[in-house]
């Protein structure tokens, strides 16, 4: 499965919303969405700054990562960063494939 790092920062009511239900329970509820939909959470958390919530999330493809991604910037409750993961393995196959690639000017 591939690996996402969502961002999110909540609006005014988002956090409000956090505020009544709780951190768990929004945990909770990441974590049951993501098994509905094939994923998992791996890590969930909160934090200081422009970011309210760090999430790694282990989702079947991108178009499914996409699809979280979308369904949280429509409700209006949250803003969100996508990020994919890449294991050090993937970085392996990816430093083996030959890139014909010139440098502009060499």
């Amino acid at each position: 499965m591939a690996r996402f790092l969502y961002k999110v920062s909540y609006t005014k009511e988002g956090m409000q919303g956090v505020m009544k239900e709780g951190g768990a329970s929004r945990r909770t509820f990441i974590e049951k969405m993501a098994a509905d939909i094939g994923g998992s959470i791996a890590s969930f958390d909160f934090a200081f700054g422009d970011t309210d919530v760090y999430v790694i999330a282990e989702m079947p493809d991108e178009i499914t990562a996409a699809a979280v991604a979308t369904a949280v910037a429509a409700s209006g409750a949250a803003s969100i960063e996508t990020v994919v993961l890449l294991s050090a393995e993937d970085i392996d196959r990816a430093i083996a494939k030959n890139v014909p690639y010139r440098a502009p000017g060499a």
